[in-house]
C-alpha cells in the first residue's frame, strides 16, 4: 500500500511518498509486464512506438502534435485529469516533430506516464471531494517544464518523481545494473567512478546507446542509482 505523507506545497491534501527502490521495482514491473503482453520478449531499448502504445493503454487520447506554447516556452509537455474519463497528455510538437530529438521526446512521454500512472489517483480523489471547482483553469492539469523533465527538485515531488519514473521505465534498474557490472567487472572496477571520470563517460555512451536516451537522460539515471558518483569517497550501490 502506497505511504500517505502531507503535501507541503499545498496542491494536495496528501501526496504518495515512494522510496526510489520502490519506484524502480513497481517501473521495472510495469514495463516487464507491457513487454511480455505486446511484444512477447523483454528486449532494450523499447521502442518508441511501443512507449505511445503504453501511454495510449492509460489515456483517453495522446497528442503527441500538440502546440502547447500557450502554457509558455518552456513547457513540453501537459496532462490533463478529468472526473469522468480517462486523463488526456499533450505532448509539444517542437521535441515530437524532429528526429533529433527523438529521445527527448521518449523521455517526455514516459514523464507524463508517471503523471498518468502515479499521480492520477490524487486527482480523482480532489474531484470526488469537489475540491477543483475553482478559479484555476490549470487546477487539474500536471504541466512540465523543460528544466523540470529530468532535472527537478526533491522540493517539486511530483515531477522529480515523473522524473525518477521516466529513467526507471526507459532504464530499469536490473538490466542497467547489468550493463554497469559487465563493464566494470572484467576492468576490476570495485570503487567509486566519478561522473567525470572516462571511465564514467565510457557508461554514459553505453547507457544511451543500449537504451536509446540522451546523454543527460544516461547521467542523471547512472548518478540516481549511486552507480557513477559525484562525490569522492561517496559509497557506490553497484558493490552493495
Amino acid at each position: 500500500m502506497v505511504r500517505m505523507i502531507p503535501d507541503n506545497t499545498g496542491r494536495f491534501p496528501r501526496r504518495p511518498y515512494f522510496e526510489a527502490r520502490e519506484l524502480d521495482a513497481e517501473c521495472e514491473r510495469l514495463i516487464r509486464e507491457f513487454l511480455l503482453s505486446h511484444k512477447k520478449k523483454v528486449a532494450y531499448p523499447v521502442s518508441t512506438d511501443d512507449l505511445t502504445v503504453l501511454v495510449e493503454a492509460h489515456v483517453e487520447d495522446l497528442d503527441t502534435y500538440a502546440d502547447l506554447s500557450g502554457y509558455g516556452d518552456d513547457v513540453e509537455g501537459v496532462t490533463e485529469f478529468f472526473a469522468d474519463r480517462m486523463p488526456r497528455v499533450a505532448i509539444s510538437e517542437r521535441i515530437s516533430a524532429d528526429d533529433r530529438r527523438e529521445n527527448r521526446f521518449r523521455t517526455t512521454l514516459t514523464h507524463e506516464f508517471g503523471h498518468v500512472k502515479f499521480h492520477g489517483p490524487l486527482w480523482a480523489e480532489k474531484f470526488a471531494t469537489g475540491d477543483l471547482l475553482d478559479r484555476d483553469p490549470n487546477a487539474n492539469k500536471a504541466i512540465s517544464r523543460r528544466d523540470n523533465i529530468l532535472g527537478a527538485p526533491q522540493s517539486d515531488w511530483m515531477e522529480w518523481q515523473a522524473g525518477y519514473i521516466s529513467g526507471a521505465i526507459l532504464m530499469p534498474a536490473t538490466p542497467l545494473r547489468r550493463l554497469v557490472s559487465d563493464y566494470c567487472a572484467p576492468r576490476e572496477l570495485h570503487g567509486n567512478i566519478h561522473v567525470a571520470s572516462d571511465h564514467a563517460a565510457e557508461l554514459i555512451r553505453r547507457v544511451m546507446e543500449q537504451f536509446a536516451v540522451s546523454e543527460e537522460a544516461a547521467r542523471v539515471r547512472l548518478l540516481k542509482l549511486n552507480l557513477i558518483t559525484t562525490v569522492q569517497g561517496q559509497p557506490s550501490l553497484f558493490d552493495r
